[in-house]
């Protein structure tokens, strides 16, 4: 089997999904019967690395800057001189073996002015990977889509990610907020990014509020660059409707299971998505998902949660309140959100990029 050098970076600091799916690929690769031979590797010089993880010599920084500009040096003797080296964040080194990138979406590209230093660099590390000829892996065909019409690669591969496991709440387990016990309310997970369209969600429950006094709100994710435009949409609500708005912060996974399996609804209205794990962890949870019909989302949703354009507010409140309103149509929506869920598995994405890897081997020349 190939010997595989790939970034385990996201794994280190702060969980993200990239960092979930980085997780779960990277343990599905290991047990799959006769599996690459992996050699995990970071760019970082702060990540406290474990056992058998590598660590390139250039801080991400100043990899990223040179990178940007240069295809050397070649990284291939600090990993070992693997058959093929795949970057799991967007980026992926010098190289003289194959080399494969993942993309999980493409808003960076299409919103530069609204990213960070450090993702606008690894913006032009990518573009410069892809001109090199480096294979994309995208999760999603809207993500294929996008990737060929902004970077026109050689060669984009489509192998969706699989469902995170999402385990009950453990008996006697409290509310993460401890004004939830007993209440009902609508969750939305996820970083409070612009790509994640908190505002119009906020906008969104003015009308639920009006329809449904008694039903909450809870944003759970953590700070993200959406300040702003959040604490203007909040400032618009009445603040009988404001007040039934909780903000949980970053969140542990404890927390998550129980607001997951507490939940009435999931509302999940992006802007894009390369994939979309809280869809299938609610899901998971028997919980109906509202989501937009915006990037991966209808890929991944089927036709087991209810969709509407990200832009219209009045669409998103008029769908969460059918689903607060139809006991019948909740339970439908269950069943069928955990046989949709069913349908992503890790063994197959493992395998699949197993197939993948030694595809791109046996095309070197």
């Amino acid at each position: 089997m190939p010997v595989v050098a790939i970034d385990v970076g996201p794994l280190h600091g702060q969980r993200t999904g990239v960092g979930t799916a980085v997780e779960y690929t990277v343990d599905a690769l290991r047990a799959m019967g006769n599996p690459p031979e992996l050699i995990p590797y970071v760019v970082s010089f702060r990540a406290e690395l474990a056992a058998g993880v590598r660590r390139l010599t250039l801080p991400a920084s100043l990899a990223h800057r040179w990178w940007s500009h240069a295809s050397r040096p070649h990284v291939d003797g600090a990993l070992g001189h693997p058959d093929l080296i795949h970057g799991t964040n967007y980026v992926v080194p010098p190289s003289k073996c194959p080399r494969l990138v993942s993309v999980y979406d493409c808003w960076f590209l299409q919103h530069p002015d609204g990213v960070h230093g450090d993702v606008a660099r690894a913006a032009n590390v990518l573009r410069r990977n892809v001109a090199d000829g480096a294979v994309v892996h995208v999760s999603s065909h809207a993500t294929a889509h996008q990737v060929v019409e902004l970077l026109a690669p050689r060669r984009v591969e489509v192998i969706a990610l699989g469902t995170v496991a999402v385990d009950p709440p453990s008996a006697g387990q409290l509310p993460p907020i401890p004004h939830l016990a007993g209440k009902r309310f609508i969750l939305s997970l996820g970083t409070l990014e612009q790509r994640k369209n908190v505002p119009t969600l906020i906008r969104a429950f003015a009308d639920v509020h009006g329809h449904d006094p008694d039903i909450d709100l809870v944003i759970a994710g953590s700070e993200g660059n959406d300040a702003a435009a959040i604490v203007e949409a909040m400032g618009v609500l009445g603040n009988d409707a404001a007040s039934k708005v909780s903000f949980t912060g970053r969140i542990t996974e404890s927390a998550k299971s129980w607001l997951l399996h507490h939940a009435l609804v999931l509302a999940y209205p992006s802007l894009d998505e390369g994939f979309g794990f809280p869809i299938l962890e609610a899901m998971q949870a028997g919980v109906p998902v509202v989501a937009s019909t915006a990037g991966s989302i209808p890929e991944v949703a089927g036709d087991a949660a209810v969709l509407v354009d990200p832009a219209d507010a009045g669409a998103l409140a008029a769908a969460i309140i059918s689903v607060l309103d139809d006991p019948d149509a909740r339970q439908r929506m269950t069943v069928a959100g955990k046989v949709r869920a069913d349908q992503f598995d890790w063994h197959t994405t493992a395998t699949r990029l197993s197939a993948l890897y030694e595809s791109m081997i046996e095309e070197t020349p």
